[in-house]
């Protein structure tokens, strides 16, 4: 019993510094800007590559932004797999709303791998003209600064640069357990181990250097994992180079979310870490706030403290660092966060635990599989 509890007490100590140092750092680093970042006075050429697959929530909002970006000097390829997507019209009428802006419509599918958004980007990448190439998902939302900020991050030693996305604008509580999920969880445990040099690519945003992707096989090289952030973590890992984070991620807008399509996302995102980076994947089961609360009322009851008082004074110290967090990088927080963040944690241990049940999940109607195991990098 005296193991049990001392195990307790240092599980509790370990776990609380994580999670507040964790949160100071992004709290330091995601803080809400004054003011947007200025164009620079010689702009690189810069293509931007837009994969679109159906009518999204938000999908408009996301893809006009794309037309308004302070960048002297950049080229718009937005690509569609079929020419019978029905999210063809609002393309075409926002490229002819803004023809200040060099952008065009690709149709088609190059079956390069497995993945089906680099099978629809291959093609932009085969047509691209920029010295800098930036693959971005149609749901991100761009700000004026967009392409500024993500090449203010690039250093001599960099091989990628990306962004954790954000959630925002989101209608009902599923929506807001995704916030949960991608804002003060995902994106700042990503913004840990960058800040720790050990970045992690995420396919939402990345932003190459075309000559270096080129030397290492293109867009092709990508599909060497069912997912391509995977891919482009390990490939700029071997070439002795860091995957480097924005200073302050993107949004996302989230609009309304099903409770069974949350779950099924977070099973597929579970099953592809799982894969691709095993050995980080397994701590990831005591990440959240359960295991802590738990070995906090363990610790209480063998001190003779009073149990229930214990815990909840925990929780409020652990999740209002969290809205803490949220308020200081101006995320989604609401009164009803607190009790969706604690809901969240009680999911991840069965979103961890599922994980291991398949190696099989749906992308937008794509059946995909990842592999049994692989070895991690």
């Amino acid at each position: 019993m005296d193991s049990l509890i001392v195990s307790a007490q240092l599980f509790l100590g370990v776990s609380t510094l994580l999670h507040l140092s964790s949160i100071i750092v992004a709290a330091v680093r995601f803080r809400r800007p004054r003011a947007a970042m200025q164009p620079a006075l010689i702009a690189a050429d810069v293509t931007i590559i837009r994969p679109v697959c159906g009518i999204e929530n938000c999908i408009e909002q996301t893809l006009r932004s794309t037309f308004h970006l302070d960048h002297a000097r950049y080229e718009v390829l937005i690509c569609v797999a079929s020419a019978s997507d029905p999210v063809i019209p609002l393309v075409r009428r926002l490229i002819d709303e803004h023809p200040h802006v060099p952008a065009r419509l690709l149709i088609g599918n190059a079956r390069i791998g497995t993945n089906p958004k680099l099978n629809n980007m291959a093609k932009g990448w085969d047509a691209a003209a920029g010295d800098w190439i930036l693959m971005a998902d149609s749901n991100v939302l761009m700000p004026r600064d967009y392409i500024q900020r993500l090449l203010s991050a690039w250093r001599a030693d960099t091989g990628l640069v990306c962004s954790p996305p954000v959630g925002c604008a989101p209608q009902g509580l599923w929506a807001e357990m995704e916030c949960a999920i991608l804002n003060t969880y995902q994106a700042r445990w990503q913004c840990f181990a960058d800040s720790a040099g050990h970045g992690y690519a995420q396919g939402k945003t990345m932003l190459w250097r075309r000559d270096f992707l080129a030397r290492a096989g293109g867009i092709k090289s990508l599909a060497a994992e069912v997912a391509e952030d995977a891919a482009a973590t390990k490939l700029v890992r071997r070439a002795g180079l860091k995957v480097q984070l924005v200073t302050r991620p993107f949004e996302q807008p989230l609009g309304f979310r099903r409770a069974r399509d949350v779950w099924r996302r977070q099973i597929r995102w579970a099953r592809l870490r799982r894969s691709t980076f095993p050995v980080v994947f397994l701590p990831e089961l005591f990440a959240g706030g359960l295991f802590p609360l738990v070995a906090c009322a363990l610790v209480a009851a063998a001190a003779g403290w009073p149990v229930a008082p214990a815990v909840i004074a925990f929780g409020a110290v652990w999740y209002g660092a969290e809205a803490a967090l949220a308020y200081v990088a101006g995320w989604h927080l609401a009164v009803r966060s607190p009790a969706i963040w604690l809901l969240r944690d009680l999911m991840l241990p069965l979103i961890w635990l599922t994980s291991w049940a398949g190696n099989s999940f749906d992308w937008r109607g794509n059946s995909m599989r990842v592999a049994g195991s692989q070895r991690s990098a």
